[in-house]
């Protein structure tokens, strides 16, 4: 969602700077250090960074020439808020989803990210434009710069910041400088914005210059002076007065011009703002938005319960007739209390720009935080309110199941927090809020393992310094700092790192806290997915007997151990075993669960493809014939696990002996597959492998190998000459050629199961 345009938007000669640099040389960096061309060579960069302090109109220059370029025909605009890592790898993920890309999954944000990357590169069909405002941190971009040489088709990219930083800097980026209004522009502006209360030309001149120039301050001091209906000469006393507050006792510095400025306005626009209707939410509203994200703020997360129970607390005293009719905040007037935000150019309030609707700039957030923070006595404790509410409302309204970008926006927001009250959201009895740990959970949720590692990284960092080594969140931290490193490939550091964990766990906790027990868990597992899966079941026995006495038979816990003990007894070599086990497990499931609960269909499913690998191919497929009947009822035809349960039901019914049922089964499931995923799918592609290699278990060796032929040129395409995959393809040709020419026996195939 590009950000709209500013009320009299102003076509600033900055702006012809920048539509020609990037028509140029395709890249723009935003800078602020002077006001000069840059001198360097003319070259064909295609990366431009508008740099520059805050409230100079960088982000506006950005969106006007993004909307310039969308008239001009481009082809594939990304707007990404560039503030974190993972808005970066989320703007780029949903792109290559967006645009169908082949490897392209929302479970895989980092995969995704690559492949828009990669088709930025490499694309010849459409001229492209990606646009990164508010760049924090250079190292954030690390291996996510878009291509330096523009594609054949063209590709350009845009960077706003605040930053004069070398890495910014090179060979194929060109950094162009923002600087605030130029005196014609100001005027210009002033003229546009307030008609005919500006026919005063020395009014309007004095005025900008009382404001140094600054957009931002002239977008408030305007919005005042039409809301207020008076005079140019009457903003310009009361500004007086409260830029006189701002300065410093004699012998000490000023503070930075533009943030005094911004200050004196803030206090200005709010007091009036704060007395529209509805009377005294305007400034709590506000309050809450200058600790979230400045890039967008969900509205939802302002009209949340907890945000609507602290903002009644602001309401004036009034009696209520009836306890029906007693004053409470509603989502309506939270939209009313925005709208007169919007109107005193406070923040940019946009409906249709849902789930951001609410935008603030940095600068206002800041002066926000310093008035609350300067409020005499209690400026600590109100501060700490409004930190601990904002995090309940971000918990309030976060999904279960993350399936869109709203999900990122969240995690954008609880960064912003962050940076903004980090020492407000950790007690040294209730420990860090839950909020921090959601955010770092749902970044591997979403597929972003290792974003998710160094999130706790940093969290437990963090807790060390305000809770110690052995609060239990800290405790907590590091069994997901664990996860993390095995869910990143390290599985024998996971397993080292749960060991240590549980040896203090077990001295702070006790054996038989759920928290230590989970940790054991964890390093059973762990320790089966470095290589030992005998030793994984065998501490899983053990594990067990702990879970009987300290939970009972029918706890959730005591039945997902019972699941992880057959699965590492059947990976351990007695596939029957883990049969008889899921058996037992599946009775419990479906007593205590019910039969068409997740757990219960998942119980039958692993209970199937152990049957078959202890011999029974037959039972298998019988197995998952009921399976598949259950998943359409539950679930439809054309959810994952519906799919899945085809594919397995068509392997075992081969692996049985009706190799051409498989094949017959697998040609439908292409079919299915392909109208639903996409003909590039990895699950497609998967069904296209299974259904060759059936075919030629069914006597068409040729047919096989032909389909093999094809696929092969598929996996170049989509992977790529040295992908795994594509050398499986290779191995796979060969083979079925050799079967077609020379008969050779069967040996072993490439056909995908599912456990």
């Amino acid at each position: 969602m590009v950000p709209r345009a500013a009320d009299c938007f102003q076509d600033r000669a900055v702006a012809g700077r920048l539509e020609r640099a990037v028509e140029r040389d395709g890249t723009v960096v935003l800078t602020q250090q002077d006001d000069q061309e840059s001198t360097q060579e003319p070259g064909r960069e295609s990366t431009q960074v508008l740099a520059g302090m805050g409230g100079v109109g960088k982000t506006q220059l950005a969106a006007a020439y993004a909307r310039h370029a969308w008239e001009q025909g481009v082809g594939v605009l990304v707007w990404v808020n560039a503030a974190t890592r993972d808005g970066v790898v989320s703007a780029y993920a949903d792109t290559a989803v967006k645009l169908g890309l082949p490897l392209a999954d929302r479970e895989d944000p980092d995969q995704s990210a690559r492949e828009f990357l990669s088709w930025a590169e490499t694309t010849t069909r459409c001229w492209w434009l990606v646009v990164l405002d508010d760049v924090r941190s250079p190292s954030d971009l690390r291996g996510l710069w878009p291509p330096a040489a523009a594609s054949a088709a063209g590709g350009q990219v845009v960077v706003t910041t605040r930053l004069r930083h070398a890495a910014l800097e090179g060979a194929d980026r060109r950094m162009v400088t923002v600087d605030t209004f130029t005196t014609g522009e100001a005027r210009s502006y002033l003229r546009a914005k307030l008609g005919p209360r500006a026919t005063n030309a020395g009014q309007v001149e004095a005025l900008a210059a009382d404001l140094g120039h600054l957009p931002l301050a002239l977008a408030q001091a305007a919005a005042y002076i039409l809301d207020a209906d008076i005079t140019i000469a009457a903003y310009r006393e009361r500004l007086a007065t409260h830029l006189l507050r701002r300065a410093m006792p004699s012998g000490e510095e000023l503070p930075d011009d533009h943030e005094r400025i911004v200050a004196a306005t803030w206090e200005l626009s709010i007091d009036q703002a704060d007395r529209a209707e509805p009377v005294g939410l305007a400034r709590p509203v506000l309050q809450l938005a200058s600790v979230l994200d400045p890039a967008g703020i969900p509205q939802t997360v302002l009209g949340s319960p907890p945000a609507l129970d602290y903002l009644t607390g602001y309401l004036p005293d009034q009696p209520a007739h009836t306890v029906e009719q007693a004053s409470q905040v509603s989502g309506e007037m939270v939209d009313e209390a925005l709208r007169v935000l919007h109107r005193h150019s406070l923040i940019d309030h946009d409906r249709t720009a849902a789930p951001r609707e609410i935008r603030v700039h940095q600068l206002v957030q800041r002066a926000t935080r310093e008035a609350l923070a300067a409020h005499p006595d209690l400026g600590p404790e109100l501060f700490t309110a409004l930190a601990d509410t904002a995090a309940d409302a971000l918990l309030a309204v976060w999904p279960q199941a993350e399936r869109d970008e709203f999900g990122q926006i969240l995690r954008a927001n609880t960064t912003a927090l962050t940076r903004a009250a980090e020492p407000a959201l950790w007690n040294p009895d209730t420990g860090g809020h839950h909020v921090l740990f959601k955010a770092a959970t749902s970044l591997g949720e979403t597929g972003q393992a290792a974003a998710a590692r160094d999130a706790y990284t940093t969290l437990h960092a963090t807790a060390l310094h305000h809770l110690g080594p052995d609060h239990p969140h800290t405790l907590a931290i590091r069994n997901n700092l664990a996860k993390g490193q095995g869910e990143t490939g390290d599985a024998a550091g996971a397993a080292a790192a749960s060991q240590d964990l549980l040896a203090d766990q077990m001295r702070v906790l006790g054996p038989d806290h759920p928290e230590t027990l989970t940790t054991r868990s964890n390093l059973a597992s762990w320790r089966g997915e470095a290589g030992d899966a005998a030793g994984a079941a065998a501490a899983f026995q053990e594990l067990l007997a702990e879970f009987l006495r300290v939970f009972g038979p029918r706890h959730p816990h005591t039945l997902t151990a019972r699941n992880n003990l057959a699965y590492w007894r059947g990976e351990a070599g007695d596939a029957a075993g883990a049969a008889a086990a899921l058996q037992d497990l599946l009775t419990d499931r479906s007593r205590v669960l019910g039969p068409d609960h997740p757990d219960t269909l998942t119980a039958r499913n692993n209970l199937a493809y152990w049957r078959g690998e202890a011999g029974d191919a037959a039972g298998a497929a019988a197995a998952f014939q009921e399976l598949l009947a259950d998943y359409l009822r539950i679930f439809g035809s054309h959810h994952p696990r519906t799919l899945n349960t085809r594919n397995n039901l068509a392997s075992w019914r081969g692996r049985a002996g009706d190799a051409a049922g498989a094949a017959a089964a697998f040609q439908d499931l292409l079919t299915d597959r392909s109208r639903v995923l996409g003909p590039d799918h990895p699950d497609t592609l998967t069904a296209r492998n299974n259904l060759a290699y059936w075919r030629g278990e069914a006597g068409d060796a040729v047919g096989a190998a032909a389909a093999f032929q094809e696929l092969l040129a598929e996996f170049l395409r989509v992977l790529g000459p040295s992908h795994p995959h594509t050398l499986e393809i290779r191995s796979n040709l060969a083979y079925w050629r050799m079967r077609a020419g020379l008969g050779l026996e069967p040996g072993p195939g490439g056909d995908g199961l599912t456990p």
